[in-house]
């Protein structure tokens, strides 16, 4: 039973409620970033590469280590080789290429929802700054606090100059 305590207390705790809150938010994030990336940005980038390469898109960037190829039948009635992907032994750049992409991307978006963030929390400090400046101004001055009361000892020391400066008069 102690143990299912525990369990529970470390659940009800805040800052593992927001921690739970951000993984389901970074998840809903991280697909609109993905869509960003797979049916936005990548198209375009495929789009320059295919011309650049000549009919080559990012998703076809490949280097193979063992090329296995396939007799196949194209429209016309010709026999053609085509790579066998399935039983080839290749490294593909593409898929790399597209991953350091979205990195790159959630990277800056996230740069900037905290850039924009921070922005606003500098702004709603200098607001706070300036209304507190602005009552400061506005309220009256405060009394100068009371003097503290001297203690017993220095009460003890005036009386003891007050006797001797007496003393000193009459003689």
């Amino acid at each position: 039973m102690k143990f299912f305590k525990e369990f529970k207390d470390f659940i009800a705790r805040g800052n593992v409620v927001d921690m739970a809150v951000g993984v389901i938010i970074g998840g809903a994030f991280s697909a609109i970033v993905t869509a960003l990336t797979n049916q936005i940005l990548m198209p375009i980038i495929n789009w320059v590469l295919y011309l650049i390469t000549g009919g080559k898109g990012l998703e076809n960037i490949y280097t193979y280590l063992h090329k296995a190829e396939i007799d196949v039948v194209n429209a016309s009635g010709q026999i053609v080789k085509e790579v066998d992907l399935a039983n080839s032994i290749y490294i593909d750049w593409g898929s790399f290429i597209t991953a350091i992409i979205n990195f790159l991307l959630i990277a800056l978006v996230l740069f900037l929802i905290i850039k924009a963030i921070n922005k606003a929390h500098q702004h709603a400090e200098e607001l706070k700054a300036k209304k507190q400046a602005e009552k400061a101004k506005d309220a009256p001055a405060p009394e100068p606090a009371p003097a503290p009361e001297p203690t017993i000892e220095e009460k003890q020391l005036a009386l003891l100059q007050e006797i001797r400066d007496s003393l000193q008069k009459k003689q």
